[in-house]
């Protein structure tokens, strides 16, 4: 296909839309790195969780009413909760005991609860890949400036630049957002100063998964369908981007996606095999010039 300037704008803009999807699961990533001190090695099967469990709503809505309309919304608020209350419960009963056990512990356990969360999906779903439609009241495509993009992409964009800039205001102008971050850079004082550390970390954990579960909805349209493993994909996406950015880092979390997300869309423009590779020679790069990442602080 010949690189017209309307069809670079439109690799770009999806550039742009893919990288604040994985933005969602970076910056949860990153919370609960920088509170917990876990690298929590499930948050890509988080992803993959709530896009089934999005699938399903949005399946229901079909099967009751006839159309899948509204059940985008509803699945929009329904599976972050569900994977929240899920990762809640992991965090209390598997992860709480074991946090004096080290960053090996830590990875051994999420990793193999990832593997198991794969084979559950599997096993309720299957291993088909099953197609996520497009929500119709978002088929189509509108004109921006002089190309034409697809408007759930345009949807997508402006909803996750909004749950952003929630996020960084509740973290930024609040109470409890204050206190998230106190603890992110000093766990140990807050709790010495009377807030129930352990409530706190419970919070925290299932508030990081939920925003995969909101980009597992959010990707799903956009992908064209889910599998079971599809996961392990975004894992591997969602560590790359946490890496560059800098552990911990909320900000380096959001600059990290996009700039994956532009990379991966211009070197499939340009060359397409050459894609996922690119993204672990920028990655090198970054860490070679700047071991703690763009925008880390260790």
């Amino acid at each position: 296909m010949a690189l017209t300037p309307s069809f670079i704008g439109v690799q770009i803009f999806n550039g742009l839309v893919w990288g604040m999807v994985l933005g969602l699961i970076a910056l949860g990533l990153s919370v609960i790195f920088g509170m917990l001190d876990v690298v929590n090695f499930a948050q890509g099967t988080m992803y993959t969780i709530g896009a089934y469990c999005g699938y399903s709503i949005i399946l229901s809505f079909v099967f009751l009413l006839g159309s899948g309309q509204g059940g985008l919304c509803v699945a929009l608020v329904v599976a972050p909760l569900v994977v929240a209350l899920l990762s809640i419960i992991i965090e209390v009963y598997l992860l709480r005991p074991i946090y004096s056990w080290g960053h090996v512990y830590h990875i051994m356990l999420t990793f193999g609860l990832a593997l198991i969360g794969t084979e559950v999906v599997r096993l309720i779903y299957g291993s088909t890949p099953m197609s996520f439609p497009t929500p119709g009241i978002f088929k189509g495509v509108v004109s921006v400036g002089s190309i034409y993009y697809p408007k759930y992409r345009l949807f997508v964009f402006v909803l996750t630049v909004v749950i952003l800039a929630i996020v960084w205001l509740f973290l930024d102008r609040t109470k409890y957002g204050t206190i998230v971050r106190a603890g992110i850079e000093d766990a140990e004082m807050v709790n010495i100063l009377g807030i129930n550390i352990k409530r706190l970390f419970s919070l925290v954990f299932g508030f990081g998964a939920a925003l995969s579960g909101v980009a597992g909805v959010l990707g799903g349209p956009i992908l064209g369908s889910i599998q079971p493993d599809i996961g392990e994909h975004m894992g591997i996406y969602t560590f790359i981007i946490v890496v560059m950015g800098g552990l911990g880092s909320l900000s380096g979390a959001i600059v990290g996606a996009i700039l994956l997300g532009l990379v991966k869309s211009v070197m499939e423009m340009i060359w397409a095999p050459a894609s996922n590779v690119t993204m672990f020679i920028l990655m090198a790069v970054i860490l070679v010039i700047r071991p703690q990442g763009l925008m880390g602080k260790r």
